[in-house]
């Protein structure tokens, strides 16, 4: 793959569970991605940034996985022949016992998605078992070498999960469950049948991520024949209820929890305005990282290295510091009415603070870049040759952006929060080493600013959505086009967003000097419905999927005009 920033090119966003494939049983999976990269290659687009991949647990999000290396199951195609020890006998059984249709439909049903794609691979599991060849099961089982600094203690927990009625949430487990030494030991003391049963067990979930890896490989051979890089995710932290943290505590804080620092942009959440956002994971403890060589990291490279051409590193501020809480997110109810004096006393005077250190003095600053480009530099160093970029949003210290172009990381550049002296740069003034892009899956898809504006002028939001598309008209120059007013919002006739703005936009994120610029599914489509409001627990939350599938967005005449429209913009933008 040409991935170098003297070729500039074109991406989209797109949450792998949105999508709608052809035979889906409820969920995106690697059949669907690789429809999504057909439809892309088509259009011109030769990037597809993805979300983390990585196996989720009960709150489905995918930057609050169970595992950094394990690979979500339900991304997997299951088919008659997918994998090749799932009979069509098996397949029909186990989907006459589904209601298929009910769970293509409406937003991803997670429980019974996932109870009808583990059955199916259970089925493929027993007929391998029974009936595969010495040479299939002889590759089984180097898979499981090669990956054993990881796999063993990942199938231990998923066993230990199914024992604990699938709560991940190992501090509440059994006492002789909490810990892995002991775990093993209580294993060993089972009678003979029940160990036995709970070993076949974890052969399972080995078998599973050695289908998982086969399939994913096999997609980014796929984009690769197609023109495409898969851009992969990884996310700055992990669960505190993870295998990870399970099976090497010693290599995280647990009683400190990680996330970022209070900000007025997010006005969805009151205790984000407040205390900041609170995502549970643990902190690392770096000098014990750095005792083994930073092992665990480096199997985390390792592991999007295989799949992805490129990779984005989630919240890359944290490897210079990390805003943290003493109280785990469950709690944060509870903190959202005190005051600081209240939080201090109910904590013991330990109140939220950057870790290591705060930016507040040139040593401190210097301390925290000093340490975050160390731990940064062995990511690149287990990378390779392969692009690293660094979601580099939010509030970011003054030393974060520079450190990271120096080392080769490219930032992320949103066009409605890049100024200067409250001007908004052009695009034509982004360095080329950087990534262009209106919104992530964090962010609220720019139709529903516009309807915020101008059909529900009266809303609590619309003053800041119309704040939002100012910034963007500036960025586009779409001030001097309309009809000379001093504002793109005092016209008396409200603008026409697919004719007027949407045109106009693109092509000026497809000409900015970025090396990639990558639009949101959602942006491109002109949807409104977004996949994730930060800091919440909304009910949406990472279940929403695409209106369309795949095939009805080729055959809509409606959106073949509107790719048609986005291919002339990038041939004109040079990003064909």
């Amino acid at each position: 793959m040409n991935l170098s920033p003297e070729k500039k090119t074109a991406g989209i966003l797109a949450p792998l569970f949105a999508l709608r494939g052809e035979n889906d049983l409820g969920i995106g999976d690697v059949a669907a991605l690789r429809e999504f990269i057909d439809w892309a290659a088509g259009i011109g687009f030769k990037l597809v940034q993805l979300l983390p991949i990585n196996e989720i647990g009960s709150d489905n999000s995918p930057y609050n996985a169970i595992s950094a290396i394990a690979i979500e199951p339900t991304t997997l195609h299951l088919a008659p022949g997918s994998p090749q020890e799932l009979t069509r006998q098996d397949f029909d059984a186990s989907l006459t016992e589904a209601d298929v249709a009910g769970l293509r439909g409406g937003a991803v049903k997670y429980r019974q998605v996932k109870k009808l794609k583990q059955r199916l691979l259970e089925k493929a599991f027993e007929n391998f078992s029974a009936n595969a060849s010495e040479d299939r099961r002889s590759e089984f089982r180097k898979f499981c070498q090669q990956e054993s600094a990881w796999l063993g203690d990942y199938v231990f927990f998923r066993v230990l999960m199914e024992v604990n009625k699938e709560r991940a949430a190992w501090d509440r487990w059994p006492a002789q469950h909490q810990r892995i030494e002991s775990a093993r030991n209580w294993l060993h003391n089972l009678p003979p049948d029940r160990q036995a049963a709970l070993t076949k067990r974890q052969e399972f979930f080995g078998y599973m991520q050695w289908i998982a890896h086969q399939q994913w490989r096999a997609v980014k051979s796929y984009a690769e024949e197609r023109g495409v890089a898969l851009m992969g995710d990884i996310p700055f932290g992990v669960s505190y209820c993870s295998a990870d943290v399970f099976a090497r505590p010693d290599e995280f804080v647990l009683d400190w929890f990680g996330g970022a620092p209070p900000e007025p942009y997010f006005e969805d959440d009151a205790f984000t305005r407040k205390w900041g956002q609170n995502w549970g994971i643990p902190l690392y403890r770096w000098e014990r990282m750095r005792a083994n060589n930073f092992q665990w990291w480096r199997q985390r490279v390792r592991g999007v290295r295989r799949i992805f051409h490129l990779f984005r590193i989630d919240h890359v501020q944290g490897f210079y510091r990390i805003y943290a809480f003493p109280w785990r997110p469950r709690l944060n109810k509870e903190f959202l009415p005190l005051n600081e004096y209240q939080m201090l006393e109910r904590t013991g005077g330990r109140g939220p603070h950057f870790v290591p250190r705060d930016d507040n003095t040139p040593e401190n600053r210097e301390a925290n870049k000093r340490e975050g480009e160390t731990y940064l530099r062995v990511v690149l160093e287990e990378a390779g040759g392969m692009r690293v970029s660094g979601e580099d949003l939010g509030v970011v210290p003054e030393y974060v952006r520079p450190n990271l172009r120096s080392l080769g990381i490219a930032g992320f550049k949103i066009p409605q929060w890049e100024s200067d002296n409250g001007m908004i740069i052009p695009g034509e003034a982004y360095e080329r080493f950087s990534i262009a892009t209106y919104a992530t899956h964090d962010h609220e898809p720019i139709r529903a600013l516009w309807n915020q504006t101008f059909e529900h002028p009266a809303s609590d939001t619309a003053a800041q959505a119309r704040a939002t598309l100012e910034k963007i008209a500036t960025f586009a120059r779409l001030r001097q086009g309309w009809g000379g007013q001093a504002s793109l919002y005092s016209k008396i006739d409200a603008p026409d967003f697919e004719k007027d703005f949407y045109p106009a936009i693109l092509e000026a994120l497809f000409r900015c000097n970025s090396w990639i610029a990558i639009v949101m599914i959602t942006d491109l489509l002109a949807r409104t419905y977004r996949f994730n409001i930060p800091g919440t627990k909304a009910s949406l939350n990472w279940t929403r999927r695409m209106q369309r599938s795949i095939s009805e967005l080729r055959s809509s005449p409606k959106e073949r005009r509107r790719m048609q429209l986005i291919h002339e913009l990038l041939v004109k933008a040079e990003r064909v």
